[in-house]
């Protein structure tokens, strides 16, 4: 086994250093990645810090894998339509301007007896050299990719990358490899010697039981029990879809990275698949139909690997060996993901972007939290909860980037769709109602968007917005004049006192504005609020 040292580089903004000779600032690469069931393609800029900036993607499905179980060899029709796609791919990366273009083969060319023709029609026809990686190759690539994402720095980790042909492993403790392991035991492999079109119970019982012993040999139980499992591929990210749309976050289905799927729920699409017909299956929301007919074969690999550590859930990467693949070519090394570091700079970018007013915005982020940890365990709120009510203040006028008057509504789409590192797909949904509630009507099942949440998320969406919209209404001047706040929950009322900056003057519209916005609060504590100003007079009192 090869030691590996902190080896992962960062896709999208990460901390990260050039290794000597590493590619200049700004660089542009093109990486393909050949797999049994598609090709995809990223032009992206790679920066000497590691910062990619993608260009242009593109996608084919020549399904190499199907049949080289069976016959040996690639069919001549997937090999020409896999031609094709690399015909366009080779001339979008030189369009794009790409400096080089990295190609790597997985485990249908590796497998196949006409793999090595296929390499050399590939060099004839599209001028490209492609490199056959190995199984522990792709496992490395993937853990690269998931170092670069999430904080395996400090805990012990299995990632598990499912293609076509093949399933890789890989431990780590503290961010660094203990075992590389790779298995035939891809989605399309699994399905043509197990399922068919029609599975049975028995069928997936069996399939289920061919892999158990060698990940049983591949994951010791008194190691790796109850380690971080971070999952990448096509099977993982329709998984996520899947889960993100029956829990009624369609509208984050487009977004899965980072979205956790508990092991319940994958054992309960693994019965629903199992039991429905291919067109039931290829109409089920957040499955890509093209992947519909091998989807059951990957998803019952992953819950065999999540049975033998007993992971509670899975966690999705949206990033695999492509993105690997583009910072190996760089030669950039990297350090493990600060997922509260990329999560802070994905956020601030959004409203930097936006043009924000940060005095407000950070004044308004400052004050809710200050509310947030006077009342917010009280109402049942979680750290999580806190996360999203610090990105929600701080993004929630983004929206006067597209105008004043229905600004909060802007706020919400604006976040909804930004490419925000370190936040789950649930949780940038969440993110989105709260900022848009920070003002106008209160949130109501009628609306597409909130009633579309489950009754948790409703209920956290209602308690964070009430302490927003306090928090903004007591920098109604965008002046920042309040210095501190000071919470009594009382038998009969919620007081909050609002002290002065000691450069401000009187609090008279900041306390006007707390109040005017403290009716949803005020329902959902069960007792008045009252705001009240340095010399302890509230409301009337003044």
């Amino acid at each position: 086994m090869n030691k590996v040292e902190r080896n992962g580089e960062p896709t999208r903004p990460r901390r990260a250093a050039p290794a000597k000779g590493g590619a200049r600032a700004g660089v542009r690469l093109a990486a393909i990645d050949i797999g049994s069931n598609s090709i995809r393609q990223i032009v992206a800029d790679v920066s000497a810090d590691g910062r990619i900036r993608i260009v242009d993607e593109m996608k084919a499905a020549p399904r190499l894998g199907s049949g080289v179980d069976m016959q040996g060899i690639m069919s001549e029709s997937s090999i020409q339509e896999a031609i094709d796609a690399l015909h366009r791919m080779t001339t979008l990366a030189r369009q794009s301007g790409a400096e080089r273009v990295e190609a790597v083969a997985t485990s249908a060319v590796r497998d196949a007896a006409n793999g090595k023709g296929f390499l050399d029609l590939i060099r004839r026809e599209c001028g490209l050299r492609v490199r056959v990686l190995q199984g522990e190759d792709e496992a490395r690539l993937a853990f690269r990719s998931a170092l670069a994402h999430f904080d395996l720095a400090k805990s012990r980790a299995v990632v598990m990358d499912i293609g076509g042909g093949s399933l890789e492993l890989v431990t780590s403790a503290d961010g660094l490899i203990d075992r590389l392991a790779s298995f035939p035991f891809g989605a399309i492999r699994m399905t043509e010697q197990f399922l068919g079109s029609r599975p049975s119970r028995k069928d997936v019982r069996s399939l289920r039981k061919f892999v158990r012993g060698d990940i049983r040999k591949a994951l010791p139980l008194k190691d790796w029990r109850r380690s971080q499992l971070i999952c990448s591929g096509g099977t993982f990210t329709n998984l996520a879809g899947m889960y993100l749309y029956r829990r009624g976050h369609s509208s984050a289905a487009g977004r899965v990275h980072g979205a956790r799927v508990p092991r319940e729920e994958v054992e309960h699409l693994i019965d629903l698949l199992q039991t429905s017909s291919p067109d039931e299956r290829a109409a089920i929301r957040g499955l890509n139909a093209g992947r519909s007919d091998i989807i059951l074969g990957g998803l019952c690999v992953a819950a065999e690997v999540m049975a033998r550590i007993e992971a509670r859930d899975l966690v999705v990467s949206g990033y695999g060996i492509r993105e690997g693949l583009l910072l190996e070519s760089a030669r950039i090394q990297a350090t493990p993901a600060d997922p509260g570091a990329a999560r802070e700079r994905s956020v601030l970018t959004l409203a930097e972007r936006c043009h924000y007013e940060a005095p407000h915005a950070r004044q308004v982020q400052r004050l809710a939290l200050q509310l947030f940890d006077a009342v917010g365990t009280r109402m049942g709120c979680t750290s999580t909860d806190r996360e999203i009510l610090a990105d929600a203040a701080l993004l929630h006028d983004v929206g006067y980037h597209i105008n004043y008057d229905q600004h909060h509504k802007h706020s919400f789409h604006l976040i909804l769709h930004a490419d925000l590192l370190g936040v789950s797909p649930e949780e940038q949904v969440l993110v989105a109602n709260v900022a848009r509630y920070h003002r106008g009507s209160e949130p109501k099942a009628k609306h597409t968007s909130f009633g579309a949440l489950d009754t948790e998320s409703r209920r956290r969406v209602e308690i964070l917005s009430g302490i927003l919209r306090v928090a903004d209404g007591f920098d109604r001047g965008h002046v920042s004049a309040v210095a501190q706040l000071r919470v009594r929950w009382g038998e009969r009322a919620l007081r909050i006192t609002a002290l002065p900056d000691a450069r401000a003057g009187v609090l008279r519209l900041e306390l006007w504005g707390a109040s005017r916005k403290a009716q949803l609060l005020e329902r959902l504590v069960g007792i008045p609020v009252e705001i009240a100003g340095p010399d302890g007079l509230v409301g009337a009192d003044r």
